[in-house]
């Protein structure tokens, strides 16, 4: 599962927990109706999903992923057949998605950016540190790390 926040019309965040698949190479979520969550992206498409990876009990801070990006809402009739798909990794193998199929709406998402605890988040913050000390960042002098030795090295 995964925490799915929009932004409000008031620009406050809007958090919801869902179920999201993959669609070929793409990260899907399937809705029944038009709630507020599918509102706010059609208003303004920023999202961030967040999920944790399993338990790791021998790990000192669990592993989680947070995805920034985009997310566009298409009218579907495949929506409950995304949602039984995912009643089936969610729930049971043998879970039926509840009511009858029929219209809804699937969501897909576009990944710009991956933070996080783990594998994923030390790529990132590599690149990071490859771009200021190349200089590419910008204001260097902002830096509390240049600030404080004078250097851009840890």
């Amino acid at each position: 599962m995964a925490h799915l926040t929009t932004i409000n019309r008031d620009g406050s965040p809007q958090v919801t927990v869902i179920w999201i698949g993959l669609d070929g190479d793409e990260i899907v979520s399937g809705h029944r109706m038009l709630r507020q969550m599918l509102k706010n992206i059609q208003r303004d498409p920023r999202v961030v999903l967040s999920f944790e990876s399993p338990r790791d009990h021998d790990a000192f801070l669990q592993q989680y992923a947070v995805l920034h990006g985009t997310a566009s809402v298409e009218p579907s009739d495949q929506s409950w057949e995304l949602l039984n798909r995912l009643a089936k990794v969610y729930v049971t193998p043998d879970t039926e998605f509840p009511g009858e199929p029929g219209p809804g709406y699937i969501v897909r998402y576009r990944v710009e950016r991956v933070t996080g605890v783990g594998p994923w988040a030390e790529k990132a913050w590599a690149q990071r540190a490859r771009v200021f000390r190349s200089g590419r960042s910008g204001g260097q002098a902002s830096s509390p790390l240049v600030k404080a030795t004078g250097s851009h090295e840890p």
